[in-house]
């Protein structure tokens, strides 16, 4: 006997398929009613003719921007004032004295003053910021009641001088007040 293959067909005696039927019909038969779409459709929200169509009654109220969001229109250039803007850090006021100290140990000041003691012509914006600087510091040491003559060894004017009976008092009332001050202790 010769071998056959095995097919998927039952053959005649096979149990038989339901005829297809669509889902409408199938719906219809069973009795299930059609359930009801969610949403809109697509493209609605662009589509303002079906949009008026729907809602006549709405024509009244404004027309809605169909996108979400801010609206605030937005500026692709940088500002110049918002570039440069940085939280600002509070200084410390410097009293006069450190303010002077700092103005007197400035490297940029000391180069230039070296530079005039050597007898070299300093440039329009140097000599502009040297006299700047010198000014401020004059005016600090006016300010702090500091001289900066260089006569301290001369002696005072003789409109100042005392007479020697005026200084040998002086100096007898303060030799008296060194003698008070033994006694005590």
């Amino acid at each position: 006997m010769s071998r056959s293959k095995k097919t998927r067909k039952g053959g005649e005696n096979s149990p038989k398929l339901q005829p297809r039927v669509k889902k409408q019909d199938r719906a219809v038969a069973t009795g299930k009613r059609k359930e009801k779409e969610s949403g809109n459709k697509s493209g609605s929200r662009h589509n303002e003719d079906l949009i008026l169509a729907q809602a006549p009654q709405q024509q009244s109220a404004k027309k809605k921007d169909p996108r979400h969001g801010s609206k605030k229109p937005v500026a692709l250039a940088i500002p110049a004032a918002v570039v440069v803007a940085q939280p600002k850090v509070k200084k410390v006021k410097l009293t006069d004295e450190q303010t002077l100290l700092k103005l007197e140990e400035d490297p940029r000041l000391n180069k230039l003053l070296d530079m005039l003691e050597e007898g070299r012509d300093l440039n329009d914006v140097d000599q502009k910021w040297l006299d700047q600087q010198l000014n401020k510091i004059e005016a600090l040491m006016v300010k702090l009641g500091i001289s900066d003559d260089m006569d301290d060894d001369a002696p005072p004017s003789p409109a100042k001088s005392l007479s020697d009976d005026e200084l040998f008092d002086k100096f007898e009332s303060g030799a008296n007040l060194l003698k008070d001050y033994q006694d005590k202790f």
